[in-house]
């Protein structure tokens, strides 16, 4: 069986050969390093998507420690980029807001088209089914046949109900008969697809608004969590859809995912360095033990080439 830290390592290749030839090479030949060494090593981790604010950061960090005397080799620049990374990683993490005891949890999945909503869903499904965990899965992605046929092979695959309505139906109302079904049955989770749309669609945004009323109106303080997936291949462009995302739904916590198919990884770092919001999972690929419960450990130690955990 592989080691989850090996499967880490294996999604973030791609990313992990772009970091660590920014960093190579920078101590080699050089006596003393000034303003312009660094500001070289600040542009190169912003082309890898780490975003302007981690990267100023993470400079800032080895600048210090350089002055110091404390990095003299790239062994210890990546130490010290590492540690910062880690840092930034973990300051927000958090534990999963669960219901109370005896109620189900419900999660609410939103997202630009093609973020892998669906597909995290299902994924999420087989690891709660896993733990003897009872699931419903609500398909409401009702303008798209292919979205609910998709989450209903899921829910085959699984053994988890799906609660769906005919093609065109209102996304609220199927919300609302889910989290009906999920009280009524003692489902340990409620997990809701949605339909994926652009952060500056109004009406598509006032839509989830709605599905958000439905689940309240029939569960007071549910949905318990709203999560973002990303398409981390996307690079610095997810920060935009973060910010408006988190502005109008509510969004708790992210989901990262195609990680295995991107050199961007770096975008991870921008994210959690300009919001206040928990990274949960993390998808490196199609199969569902490559949705891993997200660690900032191991993340940066397979982001700077590390060889085991």
């Amino acid at each position: 069986m592989k080691s989850i830290f090996s499967i880490f390592k294996r999604g973030l290749e791609k990313t992990t050969t772009k970091v660590t030839r920014t960093i190579a090479g920078m101590f080699t030949g050089i006596k003393a390093h000034g303003a312009a060494s660094f500001d070289d090593l600040e542009a190169m981790l912003i082309q890898a998507d780490f975003g302007v604010p981690a990267s100023l950061r993470i400079v800032g960090d080895i600048r210090d420690r350089y002055e110091r005397g404390e990095i003299a080799t790239d062994a210890d620049l990546v130490k010290v980029a590492m540690e910062t990374v880690t840092t930034i990683l973990n300051s927000r993490v958090r534990p999963v807001n669960f219901a109370p005891e005896g109620k189900p949890t419900v999660i609410l999945m939103v997202g630009v088209n093609g973020s892998g909503k669906t597909t995290t869903i299902g994924k999420l499904a087989a690891r709660l089914k896993a733990e003897n965990k009872k699931v419903i899965l609500a398909a409401c992605d009702t303008f798209r046949a292919a979205a609910v046929e998709q989450l209903q092979l899921w829910g085959e695959r699984t053994g988890c109900q799906v609660v769906s309505a005919k093609h065109g139906a209102d996304p609220a109302s199927v919300a609302f008969d889910a989290t009906q079904a999920a009280l009524a049955r003692g489902a340990d989770f409620l997990l809701i697809d949605t339909a994926g749309r652009q952060h500056n669609q109004k009406g598509l945004m006032d839509e989830l608004a709605k599905i958000r009323r439905s689940i309240e109106k029939v569960y007071p303080g549910a949905p318990h969590e709203v999560w973002l997936t990303v398409d981390a291949s996307l690079g610095g462009n997810v920060v935009n859809q973060a910010r408006e995302f988190t502005k109008t739904t509510g969004v708790t916590g992210l989901v990262l995912t195609k990680l295995d198919g991107t050199g961007k990884g770096g975008m991870v770092v921008a994210l959690h360095q300009e919001f206040e919001l928990p990274t949960f999972f993390i998808g490196f690929g199609e199969q569902p033990e490559d949705l891993q419960p997200f660690s900032a450990e191991y993340y940066a130690g397979a982001l700077f080439g590390e060889e085991s955990k």
